[in-house]
């Protein structure tokens, strides 16, 4: 069997957090952190999510509205989480505050308005601007998208420019590379992991490239001449803009086909800039929180045909081989196999 050639979807998402890594496969998670004193905190929870049970959270289109509200609610309480670690009390406990689900719930609202008004309403503006020489309407709606667009990779530049936010984009290559290891067949080590493309189809990255682009074509049919009535209408379309790119990118993650790379093309190269190599100890982080949800040696020998046995043995040479190995090298292939 040729086992290099193919590639299996397994299911699994994640997102980088603040040391750590979270992963998720259906309705469980877990967070892995790199703890101050070396060690790595794991926690396995279940998240059953907006509308839980509901046969709407399987619909296509409505399905995309719902995961992305998921997305951002788990995400905040993943990255509170694992920033609690950095917050301890003297005997190294982790402080817990009464009204941390409340301020989850306002720094998500607050993070979708500034969002809302960073990526749609300044565009928008800009745009207006451009009223006095240019008269298409079609062709204002093109410049509006084509500036949102400069202004979201202006923004990544910018922030990828603080310490902080450059340790995260480590570990969200991590997240990457323990992803496509898996979906390629390859056993989940470290040294296949360092080896593995930190750039993959239904990254985060990619999604906010096609809501972008999505919203490029539907803002381009709005034809109204009420400038409040205009931004309204804007902001009432994204959960149908988030609907639409959510089955893009599902149909990408599945699928690999010509057309499906050449719509994918563009936010897998944006990914570059919001993913970096990580080191070994970050890839390790990102192994823990894996394993925690996901049986990737049932899957490799599902999809691969790998007997547990050969899984076992290969396991275990490779991770004596990595115990003596520093944890600061990173692949210099990390990018050779792109899924």
């Amino acid at each position: 069997m040729d086992r290099k050639k193919r590639s299996r979807y397994s299911g699994i998402g994640g997102q980088a957090v603040l040391e750590g890594i979270m992963m998720k496969n259906q309705e469980k998670y877990a967070v892995a952190v790199r703890k101050p004193d070396g060690g790595i905190a794991v926690e396995l929870e279940n998240h059953q999510g907006v509308l839980s049970g509901s046969r709407l959270k399987n619909l296509p289109f409505f399905r995309g509205v719902f995961n992305f509200v998921d997305s951002l609610v788990l995400g905040m309480k993943c990255l509170n989480y694992s920033a609690s670690f950095y917050d301890e009390d003297e005997e190294g406990n982790r402080k817990e505050s009464s009204g941390e689900k409340i301020a989850t719930a306002l720094v998500t609202v607050f993070s979708v308005v500034l969002a809302v008004g960073i990526f749609v309403i300044l565009p928008y503006w800009l745009s207006s601007l451009c009223r006095s020489f240019v008269r298409n309407a079609s062709l204002l709606a093109i410049i509006e998208g084509v500036i949102r667009i400069l202004i979201f990779i202006l923004y990544v530049c910018a922030i990828s420019m603080m310490g902080d936010i450059r340790r995260l984009f480590r570990y969200h290559g991590a997240e990457h590379k323990c992803i496509n290891c898996i979906e390629r067949g390859r056993p989940l080590t470290v040294r296949n992991v360092m080896r593995s493309s930190r750039i993959h189809k239904r990254c985060g990255t990619s999604f906010l490239f096609f809501v972008m682009f999505v919203s490029i074509i539907l803002f381009f049919f709005i034809r109204t001449d009420s400038v409040p009535l205009r931004i309204l209408l804007r902001v009432l379309l994204l959960p149908v803009v988030a609907g639409i790119s959510y089955e893009i990118i599902r149909l990408a993650g599945r699928s690999n086909n010509i057309l499906v790379r050449i719509i994918s093309a563009p936010g897998m190269w944006i990914q570059r800039l919001t993913t970096k190599e990580p080191d070994r100890s970050m890839v390790e982080v990102a192994i823990a929180a894996v394993e925690a949800v996901f049986d990737w040696k049932a899957f490799l020998h599902e999809n691969f045909g790998y007997r547990l046995e050969e899984l076992q043995e290969e396991t275990q040479q490779t991770s004596q081989s990595d115990a003596g190995m520093t944890g600061e090298g990173a692949a210099p292939a990390g990018d050779a196999e792109e899924s």
